[in-house]
């Protein structure tokens, strides 16, 4: 599982700058089943910053425990912006962190489609900020990645730590 890891380790460096920043984060995962918050638990303190992983594989699943809407899930499919979008924004609000993440995707090595080849994920981003500023918010990026099964999780795992590491860069 370190065959993607930067030294110091992506998950090392969020802890730091969530620790620095007084903030929390939490996720939701599908395709990576949980990886980021093994990454994320597997440095020493992170119960500072770090509040819950939760892993909405089916359908069912991310619509009972994150709220997806069935018209986001129906319209669009599991792997596609708006349910990564809703994902995060829900993981956000009901964990009340400052940061949530979620993944959904196709890591193979099945189940691919022309649109969404293995390989495809969906990463959303949301942050919280103080109650009558609005500027609380949410991204989510698309990528690709190849390897098998193993390698693409990783590779999403670390780079949806990434996206983290750089937005709370921007913002502090």
């Amino acid at each position: 599982m370190d065959q993607y890891a930067a030294d110091p380790p992506v998950e090392e460096r969020v802890g730091d700058a969530l620790r620095e920043a007084g903030q929390t984060v939490a996720v939701a995962e599908s395709c990576t089943g949980g990886l980021i918050g093994t990454l994320l638990t597997a440095v020493p303190g992170s119960s500072d910053y770090f509040d819950r992983a939760l892993v909405t594989y089916s359908n069912d699943a991310k619509q009972d425990v994150l709220a997806v809407s069935r018209e986001a899930l129906d319209v669009h499919g599991a792997v596609s912006e708006p349910v990564a979008m809703e994902m995060a924004t829900g993981t956000r609000d009901t964990a009340e962190t400052d940061w949530a993440i979620s993944t959904t995707g196709i890591a193979g090595p099945g189940g691919g489609t022309e649109e969404n080849p293995v390989g495809t994920v969906y990463v959303g981003l949301a942050w919280a900020a103080p109650w009558g500023t609005e500027e609380s918010g949410a991204t989510v990026e698309r990528y690709e990645f190849d390897g098998d099964r193993g390698e693409v999780r990783e590779q999403i795992a670390r780079q949806a730590l990434e996206d983290l590491l750089a937005r709370l860069q921007r913002r502090g």
